[in-house]
């Protein structure tokens, strides 16, 4: 069975009893590693092995196994890697520290924000994929997992929905801001979208 990816905003109840429960265990456990990162003296040790691990684990998915070891056994500076599998964990890794400084100096994420995350990964600028195709398969079985959209219009309609979801919630929390006492100019100045 192929998953079709539906439009936002999804028409289910996300706030159900099992979700709130975790949400607040999940809270709990982000002002606790908050309140450790305050005494590591350079938070980009947390960042890069959090963004490893998170690494490894979406490659996974994709059929990209590497150990720890393997991880960890590498020369950055001659990106020299122990296996092929190592190495796109660390491009994948490199990526989402790329992404997470985007978002903390911007503020946002925008279209052109993700297709230069997209670069990184790939290590070109091609943009949003416009060649049909792309299957996600089971090495040992060989059944598809998962198709991504497979045509150019289908994919930046998706991207412009996500972004115009985006866009409400921010002028949402923006204007909560604004009610609050925020200034017309320095809001706008977060915001490009606005």
């Amino acid at each position: 069975m192929i998953y079709k990816i539906s439009p936002l905003p999804l028409d289910i109840d996300l706030e159900t009893k099992a979700v709130l429960k975790k949400v607040t265990s999940a809270r709990s456990a982000l002002a606790e590693l908050k309140g450790s990162v305050v005494g590591i003296p350079n938070e980009t040790i947390l960042i890069n092995t959090l963004s490893l691990q998170e690494a490894k684990d979406s490659s996974a998915i994709e059929n990209i196994v590497t150990t720890q070891d393997e991880l960890y056994q590498f020369d950055t500076f001659a990106e020299k890697f122990k296996n092929v599998a190592a190495k796109e964990v660390h491009t994948y890794a490199g990526a989402l520290r790329s992404g997470f400084e985007i978002v903390r100096k911007a503020g946002f994420l925008s279209n052109n924000h993700i297709l230069e995350i997209q670069g990184t990964i790939e290590a070109n600028n091609a943009g949003f994929r416009r060649v049909p195709g792309t299957l996600l398969k089971n090495d040992l079985t060989g059944e598809t997992v998962y198709m991504p959209p497979q045509s150019y219009d289908e994919i930046v309609d998706l991207m412009s929905n996500l972004k115009k979801i985006y866009q409400r919630r921010l002028v949402k929390r923006l204007g909560s801001a604004y009610q609050n006492g925020g200034h017309s100019s320095s809001i706008r100045k977060h915001s490009p979208f606005l």
